[in-house]
């Protein structure tokens, strides 16, 4: 993994940065896609890992794709259409797919600007905290191109179709409105960001980590199958998660009024 995604682990917790702060963390360059992938089957590989903080460095959380790589046709933006198209599936998807595809909770820590693949991303995360300097913009028509890393699928289920449809179709941006269109959970202070995510990864790092990983799962699969399937999945997860000896735990815990001490078994 390359230093423009960094990786660190603190407890059970793993906190992800976007690092290319001198231009603002732009995605799709040659070696995103590597890290993204690489970071998330780390993540899914180790059962000790609970949480995920995304965040960038410096004073933007990712301006989006390159538009300077557009301009010149460079970094798979040149070339004819099947070519580009490649680009899209194997470069910038595999980002998004990465991210989709992380097994623990992902929470968002909009630290600035999340423009573009920048605000995909960021809505591929569960949840979104954003900073008081935070922006969020799906203005891919302004630069006469569709939202083509997964926006037209991912913000209507974030904040609706008509509002979705507003910010895609006028490529206006918005700040402290994305709380009240639901877009982000809370805003807060820039300074106290990374706290703020951490006190909730903290929080959702006290929970079994088998069964919350199921329940992300079930979350996951509930924005696009039936309501049958999904009690049929929930009865299964279900029963594996009677017989876990956090399960066992947790009752403890409850009856004894502390918390559980949860391993994963």
């Amino acid at each position: 993994m390359s230093d423009a995604l960094l990786f660190e682990k603190n407890g059970h917790v793993v906190t992800l940065t976007i690092n290319r702060p001198e231009i603002r963390n732009p995605l799709g360059a040659a070696d995103d896609p590597e890290n993204f992938v690489n970071a998330a089957a780390r993540i899914n590989t180790d059962r000790d890992v609970r949480c995920v903080i995304l965040t960038g460095a410096g004073k933007a959380f990712s301006a989006g794709g390159n538009v300077k790589a557009m301009k010149e046709g460079t970094d798979g933006f040149g070339g004819a259409g099947v070519h580009i198209r490649e680009h899209y599936r194997t470069g910038i998807h595999r980002i998004v797919r990465s991210v989709w595809g992380i097994e623990v909770p992902v929470i968002a820590a909009v630290n600035g600007p999340a423009i573009g693949l920048g605000n995909d991303v960021a809505c591929l995360c569960d949840t979104r905290i954003a900073a008081d300097t935070a922006i969020f913009g799906a203005t891919f028509l302004k630069i006469g191109l569709i939202p083509g890393d997964g926006g037209a699928w991912l913000l209507p289920r974030m904040i609706g179709m008509a509002r979705a449809s507003e910010l895609l179709y006028t490529g206006d941006t918005i700040s402290a409105t994305a709380k009240e269109w639901g877009l982000v959970s809370d805003v807060v202070p820039a300074a106290e960001l990374m706290d703020r995510a951490r006190a909730i990864a903290d929080k959702i790092c006290g929970q079994a980590p088998d069964v919350l990983r199921m329940t992300k799962q079930l979350l996951r699969q509930g924005m696009t199958t039936s309501f049958d399937n999904i009690m049929e999945l929930s009865a299964s997860m279900q029963a594996l998660a009677h017989h876990s000896k956090d399960h066992q735990e947790a009752l403890d815990a409850f009856f004894e009024k502390r918390p559980g001490n949860f391993k994963g078994e």
